[in-house]
């Protein structure tokens, strides 16, 4: 059983168009999140922290929205910014930065996979923990150090933010508007297959079930 790592419904729905229904379980678990940059490191130690809870295959996701004229803000702190800002009030202020320009903008979302085991090597990137980082730096290694390996699946899409429109989706989506309409005005079966965390689970989904 896999154990999905998320309090949103929508996103399990969303995972289970590309696996079987049976293999997938909602787990919903709060684990601490980092602060960083990029989303790669955020996933990577939550997927290890859900693993150890859970004590099972986990795979957790972090997605952000990069917008241009925002130096690539909200990024990690996307559902921040939501939760205190609205995502009507995002969507504006990245419009009026733009302006005259459209308000381009990419989400992406790095899918992190963790059961306890090593990986082979592939192309997609695997994060093999924090006491190689240290050794690369010549730190001292930490008996404790965290050094699950997980294996990270990115996925990401270009389009630009606008004002609300359609009401399918969930988050940032009634905003978000790809090749002419909104995430909020697709319905799933074309949203997944153009979202971000679509592109990223078509390429686990490939990895999966050989795994």
């Amino acid at each position: 059983m896999l154990n999905y790592v998320t309090t949103n419904p929508g996103k399990v729905r969303e995972v289970r168009e590309y696996l079987d229904d049976g293999s997938v379980a909602q787990l919903e678990f709060d684990y601490a999140e980092i602060q960083a940059p990029t989303l790669e490191p955020i996933a990577a130690r939550g997927a290890r922290e859900a693993y150890r809870h859970a004590d099972g295959p986990v795979l957790v996701d972090d997605a952000g929205l990069f917008v241009d004229a925002l130096d690539g803000f909200p990024g990690p702190y996307t559902a921040y910014a939501e939760e205190k800002l609205g995502i009507e009030r995002v969507s504006a202020l990245a419009r009026e930065a733009a302006d005259p320009d459209p308000a381009r903008a990419a989400f992406r979302c790095v899918l992190a996979y963790c059961d306890g085991d090593p990986f082979d090597a592939s192309p997609d990137p695997i994060d093999r923990g924090e006491r190689a980082a240290a050794a690369a730096a010549d730190e001292d290694e930490d008996e404790d150090a965290d050094d699950l390996p997980v294996k990270l699946f990115v996925g990401s899409v270009r389009g630009r933010l606008v004002d609300p429109r359609g009401d399918e989706g969930f988050g940032y989506d009634p905003v978000f508007e790809y090749d002419g309409t909104t995430f909020a005005e697709m319905g799933p079966a074309k949203k997944n297959a153009v979202s971000h965390r679509g592109r990223a689970l078509e390429k686990f989904a490939e990895w999966y079930p050989n795994r």
